[in-house]
């Protein structure tokens, strides 16, 4: 089950370059946002209970990060469908990526070996990476916990 994992990244690193799926219709790619901050924050699972109340977070800070320049992206490994009823649902303001063949969450690291009820399985580890203006990681928070995270991003970025 362990899977061959690529070196952390590290505060001052390019980020990877992705191209993904998005909730728009198109094909996203890191390029596509040269000159902005970045919060690109990854999430186990849509519809789940800390996933909701993470990305309603957002959403309720969308303003106040917009004013401070930041574009939020949010991947996960669901669908493109599922991405779109739970934005449609939640009434997300910000898109989500489609990382079905996990090719991203691996490049940033959050593909993890997870435990629950003792069951060990692979899934995305809740992170999320600050990257500046020049396309470099400025902040990473990896295990997110939920509570008190967008005020965390906030302060950072």
């Amino acid at each position: 089950m362990e899977e061959k994992t690529v070196a952390e990244l590290k505060i001052g690193q390019k980020a990877p370059a992705f191209k993904l799926p998005s909730t728009d219709g198109r094909i996203i790619s890191l390029n596509d946002f040269a000159g902005k901050k970045i919060d690109l924050y990854f999430y186990p699972k849509d519809m789940t209970p800390g996933c909701t109340t993470e990305a309603c977070s957002f959403r309720d800070n969308y303003s106040e990060l917009q004013k401070r320049g930041a574009v939020i992206l949010g991947i996960s490994a669901d669908s493109i469908q599922s991405h779109q009823k739970f934005s449609d649902k939640y009434e997300l303001p910000f898109l989500l990526l489609s990382d079905e063949n996990k090719e991203v969450s691996k490049a940033y690291g959050v593909w993890k070996q997870k435990s629950f009820l003792g069951k060990k399985y692979l899934g995305i580890e809740r992170s999320t990476f600050i990257i500046n203006e020049e396309g470099k990681i400025k902040t990473i928070f990896r295990k997110v916990k939920v509570a008190g995270h967008t005020e965390e991003i906030l302060q950072n970025i």
